[in-house]
């Protein structure tokens, strides 16, 4: 849609939700909406909880910029209600959605399709009682995280089979199903996804063990280099996995990628997130800073995306 349409149209902006990622997504949320006033629209606020369809009914939502992250924000949930209420939405739509989000689906579509991941296995809660590590086709380290989680959260790395059940308990608790990964060290890079297009990859120097939800969102815990110091054909490869792997889930407006380049510079995609952070310190926008697009701008290219039927 042109940016003209939006002028007058109450966009709800939806932040917050059900999900363990609820504090960051109203940080999005609050950011989003602060750019969209600046910027003249009339931007919503919409806290979503389980009566949301009711709320954009009371508010009179005419556009949906989805601010949210994680379960029933950023699974396909959100996007199938308002492709149902007849609201055009920022982001992916419904399959690419619950896609990027189920990580064991997205791994099986990113290696039918070519694109390099960590060797993986899969596990559900009725396989974990006879589940022994020394069957899997890789050693330790590993990393154990949940099937549909976002954040970090639940995620362990694990170095040998002593810490194995505890880091079990703990991805089981969000879900029935779960990924094992081989550990791989390498530079944690993340690309950003607007359009058709790869913007630049990032990399995150964590000052904890892995990027994990610490390293994330408490200010300090991480080190930012923009663009990636790698070397140029290396980089290219980077974007050119991310823009495939954004592409291969049917992915549209923006997103960002997580992937590893191991010391054999060799790229692998670890996930989509299709509903990245959107603080003024998030890494989409810091990428997009990167190559002269500010928070606004960037904002509004989103916004510009938004429609029905994806």
């Amino acid at each position: 849609m042109a940016l003209e349409q939006f002028l007058g149209k109450r966009i709800g902006v939806l932040m917050g939700g059900m999900s363990a990622e609820r504090e960051v997504s109203l940080k999005s949320g609050r950011a989003i909406a602060a750019s969209l006033q600046r910027l003249g629209y009339s931007a919503v606020p919409v806290d979503v909880d389980s009566e949301v369809a009711q709320l954009l009914r009371t508010e009179r939502i005419e556009v949906a910029f989805i601010a949210l992250h994680g379960r029933y924000g950023e699974d396909g949930a959100v996007q199938g209600m308002l492709e149902v209420m007849r609201i055009p939405y920022t982001g992916s739509g419904v399959l690419a959605s619950a896609l990027g989000m189920d990580k064991i689906a997205s791994h099986d579509l990113f290696q039918s399709h070519g694109i390099p991941v960590p060797p993986y296995q899969v596990l559900t809660e009725g396989e974990r009682a006879s589940f022994r590590p020394d069957r899997l086709p890789f050693d330790f380290p590993m990393v154990v995280k949940p099937a549909m989680e976002g954040s970090s959260v639940g995620v362990t790395i694990v170095s040998e089979s002593g810490e194995i059940d505890s880091a079990l308990k703990e991805a089981f608790e969000y879900g029935p199903r779960i990924l094992i990964e081989k550990y791989i060290a390498g530079m944690e890079v993340q690309v950003g996804i607007l359009g058709s297009e790869a913007l630049g990859a990032i990399e995150i120097r964590p000052k904890t063990k892995f990027y994990d939800y610490t390293a994330k969102y408490v200010p300090g815990m991480s080190e930012h280099i923009f663009p990636a110091p790698v070397p140029q054909d290396v980089y290219k490869k980077v974007l050119d996995w991310g823009l495939k792997a954004h592409q291969v889930l049917g992915c549209t407006g923006y997103s960002r990628v997580d992937l590893l380049v191991d010391p054999q510079k060799q790229p692998y995609v670890l996930e989509v997130n299709t509903l990245p952070g959107m603080t003024e310190t998030s890494l989409l926008p810091e990428i997009a800073r990167g190559v002269g697009i500010d928070f606004d701008r960037l904002v509004e290219r989103i916004l510009e995306t938004a429609s029905l039927e994806k």
